[in-house]
């Protein structure tokens, strides 16, 4: 489901955060890949495919692994490959070209000013994903998965956006770069604006948020 297709408008807004807020943050993690390994997408394949890399993420991502604890299993695995990196910093230098995307951060601002009910919906990487970002300024609730022990896609991190906000799922819009994370939300019925680029992100919330943007 598109925004542009809902005939009813929403009255919240769930939005994630990397990725959406932030510049594409697998841009980054490809260009330390290469830098490390020679192969741009070797770290991506160790998050999707390597056993001990994804369980690591996800405990992370939950908040039953420190930030140290994942960047050495992921160490360990980028060793395998034949790259020689420390484990310490490794998170920093995976998100060394991950920056505020100053369109999105000023619409979903504008929204939150206008009175749209906002909750920011992101799974964690590492201690510092949020240090450049006024968060307060954006929403009026932050659904961290480390914090509250629940990761997308699975449903009850969106339910508990919607409860702190008060507002029913079938009333909130989710903007997500990934499309798996907008089937989770779909679960719960609400509804789902795929973010690929700003401009058309923003044309979309133009659209339903007229108030926003008037």
């Amino acid at each position: 489901m598109t925004a542009q297709s809902t005939e009813v408008p929403p009255k919240a807004v769930l939005t994630d955060f990397g990725g959406v807020l932030t510049t594409d943050i697998f841009a980054s993690f490809r260009a330390f890949s290469e830098r490390v390994t020679g192969d741009r997408l070797a770290v991506e394949r160790l998050l999707r495919e390597d056993e001990t890399v994804s369980r690591a993420l996800v405990a992370h991502e939950r908040g039953a692994l420190p930030q140290a604890g994942f960047e050495s299993a992921l160490a360990d695995a980028l060793r395998s490959c034949g790259a020689d990196v420390p484990a310490e910093g490794l998170l920093a230098g995976l998100s060394a070209g991950i920056r505020p995307d100053a369109a999105m951060v000023a619409a979903v601002g504008r929204l939150h000013a206008a009175g749209v009910p906002v909750a920011l919906v992101s799974n964690a990487l590492g201690d510092d994903l949020y240090r450049d970002v006024d968060l307060p300024s954006l929403c009026d609730v932050a659904v961290i998965s480390s914090e509250v022990g629940e990761r997308k896609p699975g449903r009850r991190i969106y339910a508990i956006a919607c409860e702190r906000l008060g507002v029913a799922p079938e009333d909130c819009l989710m903007i997500d770069d990934l499309e798996q994370n907008l089937n989770g939300a779909a679960r719960l019925g609400i509804r789902g604006l795929h973010h690929v680029e700003s401009a058309s992100t923003i044309h979309s919330l133009e659209l339903l948020f007229p108030q926003a943007f008037g």
